[in-house]
């Protein structure tokens, strides 16, 4: 039973984009290693930008200098 965690930033990640990743992560584990899309199981966690860390600052930090 694959399972599969993906952390993404909250921007744009509507619930139709969402669907998608989760179909298509399901697809390429099928497709790719031969795994039973019955028993693949994504999860997306959404992670604010200040809760998540590059360099040894925030993303939010990050893009603000952008």
């Amino acid at each position: 039973m694959p399972f599969v965690n993906i952390k993404i930033t909250p921007e744009g990640a509507t619930p139709e984009k969402k669907a998608e990743l989760i179909a298509g992560v399901t697809a390429l584990l099928r497709d790719v290693l031969g795994k039973t899309p019955a028993t693949t199981v994504v999860i997306i966690d959404e992670v604010e930008t200040d809760n998540w860390g590059i360099g040894g600052e925030s993303v939010t930090a990050r893009r603000s200098r952008s």
